[in-house]
C-alpha cells in the first residue's frame, strides 16, 4: 500500500459500517487519516496500581480488585437508579458507584467473583472512600500472564479523552484509533527534513503514536509542539503561495498625480489627519505605485477614521485614470458611505454637473432596490468613465455590471464577504484591480496572520482628535429594575441637553413572528417556565413601550432591516438632522452609522451580542465633542458567562483587547470558518489565540520556503500535504502555472 491511500483508506473497511456511519455523521470522519488526526481533548492520569488499603484522597488510582458484591438502589420516588459496587483486594475495601443510565453495562458486567482493574478519582461519601463512575476492564482470571500484561498496559498510563458524541464514547474511539494507528507510519511528513532538523522536532509517526498513547506527560508535550507546528506550517506555506502568486499578477500601477482631485479634496478638509491616518495612507500610496495588485487588510478602531484613508486611496485611483468601487454588506450601509463620502467631497463629487468642480468626478451609488432609470444610468456612468467612484452593495458583482477601468476594489466589513466575492468583482478590471479590505473589528494579530494571511496588514489604533470617551455601564435589569427605570432617566436628560440617543434590539418582532399555532404556544409556554428561553426583546415593542412610558412626549422612531429603502432613508436622514430624539433599531446602525449629536445608547438584552458586536454598536455614540453613555441591560445572571462578556466591554475600549477576549470564549470556530476560504478549518492543535510564537516562526518559514521554491517542485510531500487541506475549487488558486 502506497504511502498516500493508507491515510485515505475509508474508515468502512477497518471498523465496520454501522461505527464508520457515526463516526462520518456526528464527527466528520470519513478516512484513516481523519480519525487520526482527530486528537484526545485531554488525559486521564490513572495512576500507578494502589492497594486498596493504601488509598490517597482526591488522586486519579488504579486498583486491581475483586467485585465482592453489586446492588441496585433506587432513590428521588424510583426514579433515579444507583449501581454500588464493592471491591476487595485483601487489604482493604472500596465501593464504587454508578449513576443513571450508567449503570446498565456494570450490573451486567461486575458480578460478584469478578477481577477488573479500575481507574478514577478517589472520594470520600458517608465517610467511606469511592469512586464515582470509574473506568474498568475486566481480566481473564484463567490466564495469569495475559492478566499481568493487562495490567501493566492499564495502570499508570494516561488514558486519551477524546472529543465524543452521544452515539460514541471516548472508549470506543480510543478502540477505533487503535485499529488505524499501525497506518501512523505511512504518515506523510510536509516539513521539510532540513526544517525538521533544525528544530529538533519529533517525526510524525511518531509523534501520531505519542499524541494518542502516551507513556508520559512528556511524550504530551512532544507530540503537541511537533503537531501544532505542522498545522501552523502548512496553512501559513497556503497563504505564502497565495501572496506570491498574487505578486506574479499584473496591475496598472495608479500613481498620486500633483493638483488632481486628492489635493482638491485635501485642501478643503477642516482638520487635520492623525499621524497614523498619513502613516497608512503613505503605506497605500506605495502599494498602488506598484504594477502588482494591492492586497492590504485596513483595520482600526471604531471612528478611527478608516473611510477617509479610504477614500483619499479611491482619488487617488481616480486622478490616474481609472475608477473605484467599495462594496459594503446591507443597502442601509451602502447609502450611508455614499452619503458621507458626497458630503466629505462636496462638488467634487458632482463632476459633470451643474455647479460641480472641474476636477470632480460622479460618484453613484448601485443597491438591489434601485428604480430601474436611476439604476440603468447608474450602470451607465460606470461603464463610460463618467462615475469614477461607485459605492453599492454586492449587486456590483452581477454580470451585468461592467467598468470602464476599475483600478481599486475596496471592501467594507470583510467578515461578511467571502474571498469568492472578492474575487468576482475583482475580475471585473481589464487587469486585476489593486484590494483594500476595512475592519472595524480590531483583528488580534495572530489571527490576522492566520486568517487574513494573503493580505498585508495597516492598523489605524489612533483616534481622530474631537473624539470622546465613552462611559460604559451593565444594567442588571432583573436583580434590579430600579436600574433600568434610572437609564431611561439618563435618556431624557441626554434629550433634555439637546442630544440624542440609540436603543438597540436584538428582534425586530412584528405579528408574523408571534403567529399563534403549536409553535408560538410553546414558546410562551418555555418562555414562562424558564425565563432565559424568552425571545430576545424585539424593536417595535420596546418603541412602543418607550412612547407610552418612559420616555413618552420624545420623538422615538423605529429602524431596521425589512422597512422600505426609503423608508429607512428616510428615518436616517430625519435622526442625523436631530429631528428624531430616539432611535430604536436592530444592529443595522452597527457600522458606519455617524451621528455625532448622538450621545447615548441603551442596548437591550445585552448578552445575546457577541463581544465585537457590542464594541461596534457602542462606537455609534461619543462621535462628537461631547462624551458618550453606552448602557449594557441584561436579565443574565450576574455568575454567569454572558454577565462575565459585558463586564469585560464595559471594562475596556480596547478593540484589541476586547478581540482577544472575544476570541479566547468563542476559541476559532467560528473566526476561521468562512474566512480560510477554501482552506477547510485544519486547526485541530493550534489554538490561534494561544500559539503566536509558533504561527510567527512558521509564516518566516513558510515564506522562505515559497520563495526558494514557489511551486514546491522539490517538497512532493508538502504539496501531498497541501492538496489534501484544500477544497478541489481552490486548488487552481495555488496551483497556478
Amino acid at each position: 500500500m502506497d504511502r498516500v491511500s493508507s491515510f485515505d483508506e475509508p474508515l468502512k473497511k477497518l471498523l465496520g459500517g454501522a461505527t464508520a456511519k457515526v463516526m462520518a455523521e456526528h464527527l466528520d470522519l470519513h478516512t484513516v487519516g481523519d480519525l487520526l488526526h482527530h486528537y484526545p481533548r485531554r488525559y486521564e492520569e490513572r495512576g500507578k496500581l494502589t492497594a486498596l488499603a493504601d488509598l490517597p484522597l482526591d488522586e486519579h488510582v488504579t486498583v486491581v480488585a475483586q467485585v465482592a458484591d453489586a446492588r441496585i438502589l433506587m432513590f428521588n420516588n424510583g426514579r433515579g437508579k444507583r449501581l454500588e459496587v464493592t471491591l476487595t483486594d485483601g487489604s482493604g475495601r472500596l465501593q464504587l458507584v454508578f449513576f443513571g443510565h450508567g449503570v446498565h453495562k456494570p450490573h451486567k458486567e461486575l458480578l460478584p467473583g469478578r477481577q477488573a482493574m479500575f481507574a478514577g478519582k478517589v472520594s470520600v461519601f458517608n465517610r467511606k472512600m469511592q469512586l464515582a463512575h470509574p473506568t474498568y476492564q475486566l481480566l481473564d482470571a484463567s490466564d495469569a500472564d495475559e492478566a499481568t500484561e493487562a495490567v501493566d498496559a492499564f495502570a499508570g498510563r494516561l488514558l486519551p479523552i477524546y472529543p465524543a458524541c452521544k452515539q460514541l464514547d471516548s472508549w470506543r474511539i480510543a478502540k477505533a484509533v487503535d485499529a488505524v494507528l499501525p497506518s501512523a507510519q505511512d504518515a506523510v511528513d510536509p516539513l521539510p527534513a532540513s526544517l525538521r532538523e533544525g528544530r529538533g522536532f519529533t517525526p510524525l509517526p511518531e509523534a501520531l503514536l505519542k499524541v494518542h498513547r502516551p507513556q508520559t506527560k512528556a511524550d504530551v508535550e512532544d507530540a503537541k509542539a511537533r503537531l501544532k507546528w505542522d498545522e501552523a506550517f502548512v496553512l501559513q506555506v497556503a497563504l505564502a503561495r497565495r501572496r506570491y502568486a498574487d505578486t506574479q499578477l499584473p496591475a496598472v500601477a495608479r500613481r498620486p498625480v500633483a493638483y488632481g482631485l486628492l489635493d482638491a479634496f485635501d485642501a478643503k478638509l477642516p482638520f487635520t489627519l492623525t499621524e497614523g491616518q498619513e502613516k497608512v495612507s503613505k503605506e497605500i500610496f506605495d502599494d498602488l505605485a506598484t504594477e502588482h495588485p494591492m492586497h492590504r487588510l485596513l483595520q482600526g478602531e471604531v471612528g478611527s477614521g478608516k473611510t477617509m484613508v479610504a477614500l483619499r486611496a479611491m482619488l487617488t485611483v481616480v486622478d490616474a485614470g481609472g475608477q473605484a468601487a467599495m462594496l459594503a454588506p446591507t443597502e442601509v450601509l451602502a447609502q450611508q458611505h455614499h452619503r458621507s463620502i458626497t458630503e466629505m467631497m462636496g462638488e467634487l463629487a458632482e463632476g459633470g454637473m451643474l455647479g460641480g468642480s472641474d476636477r470632480g468626478t460622479k460618484v453613484v451609488l448601485l443597491t438591489g432596490s434601485m428604480g430601474m432609470a436611476a439604476r440603468r444610468q447608474a450602470l451607465l456612468d460606470l461603464v463610460t468613465g463618467e462615475a469614477g467612484i461607485v459605492i453599492g452593495t454586492h449587486a456590483l458583482i452581477e454580470d451585468k455590471v461592467q467598468f470602464h477601468d476599475l483600478g481599486l476594489v475596496v471592501v467594507d466589513e470583510q467578515h461578511r464577504f467571502g474571498v469568492e466575492q472578492r474575487d468576482a468583482l475583482r475580475s471585473k478590471g481589464k487587469q486585476p484591480p489593486h484590494l483594500l479590505v476595512m475592519t472595524a473589528t480590531p483583528i488580534p494579530r495572530t489571527v490576522a496572520m492566520t486568517v487574513f494571511g494573503d493580505l498585508e496588514t495597516s492598523v489605524l489604533d489612533q483616534l481622530p482628535a474631537g473624539r470622546s470617551p465613552i462611559a460604559s455601564h451593565v444594567v442588571p435589569a432583573k436583580d434590579k429594575p430600579h436600574f433600568l427605570a434610572r437609564a431611561w432617566q439618563r435618556v431624557r436628560e441626554e434629550v433634555e441637553n439637546g442630544h440624542q440617543a440609540y436603543v438597540v434590539c436584538p428582534r425586530i418582532g412584528d405579528d408574523a413572528e408571534e403567529a399563534e399555532g403549536k409553535k408560538g404556544k410553546a414558546k410562551k409556554k418555555a418562555a414562562e417556565e424558564d425565563p432565559e428561553k424568552r425571545p430576545p426583546l424585539a424593536v417595535l415593542d420596546i418603541a412602543d413601550e418607550l412612547r407610552k412610558g418612559a420616555l413618552a412626549g420624545l420623538s422615538v422612531e423605529v429602524l431596521h432591516g425589512r422597512m422600505h429603502p426609503d423608508e429607512k432613508d428616510d428615518v436616517m436622514r430625519r435622526f442625523a438632522a436631530g429631528d428624531v430624539d430616539v432611535l430604536v433599531a436592530t444592529t443595522v446602525i452597527e457600522v458606519g452609522v455617524n451621528v455625532p449629536n448622538a450621545t447615548a445608547m441603551v442596548i437591550m438584552d445585552a448578552d445575546r451580542f457577541g463581544v465585537s458586536q457590542l464594541h461596534q454598536l457602542r462606537g455609534r455614540v461619543g462621535r462628537g465633542s461631547a462624551p458618550g453613555l453606552c448602557l449594557l441591560v441584561s436579565e443574565a445572571h450576574e455568575a454567569s458567562p454572558a454577565r462575565a462578556r459585558l463586564s469585560a466591554v464595559a471594562a475596556t475600549l480596547d478593540g484589541f483587547e476586547l478581540s482577544r477576549i472575544d476570541l479566547e470564549q468563542r476559541r476559532e470556530g467560528d473566526v476561521l470558518g468562512q474566512a480560510q476560504s477554501g482552506v477547510r478549518s485544519s486547526l485541530r492543535m493550534l489554538t490561534v489565540i494561544d500559539d503566536e510564537e509558533v504561527i510567527a516562526a512558521a509564516r518566516e518559514e513558510a515564506v522562505a520556503v515559497v520563495a526558494a521554491d514557489p511551486e514546491l517542485e522539490h517538497l512532493p510531500e508538502l504539496r501531498t500535504v497541501l492538496a489534501a487541506l484544500l477544497d478541489k475549487d481552490r486548488e487552481e488558486y495555488l496551483d497556478k502555472g
